[in-house]
């Protein structure tokens, strides 16, 4: 699975939008934190919150373990 399909694959599974999950994707694999991105990169984000962008780093490492 492709890093676009991966994303697709947590925002349904989140019942998130792409255009908010896909950059916060980026961000956190960069290795910017979840409190930096929830709180300086909210224009990116579409606003996730915290626990929204938990949800979304642990939804991407449960999607990668099953590649």
């Amino acid at each position: 699975m492709d890093q676009e399909q991966l994303i697709v694959a947590v925002a349904r599974d989140l019942a998130l939008d792409v255009r908010r999950v896909g950059p916060a994707v980026r961000l956190l694999d960069d290795g910017n934190t979840v409190p930096f991105v929830a709180r300086y990169r909210k224009e990116l984000t579409g606003t996730l919150d915290e626990e929204q962008l938990r949800h979304v780093l642990e939804r991407l490492g449960y999607r990668r373990n099953m590649e």
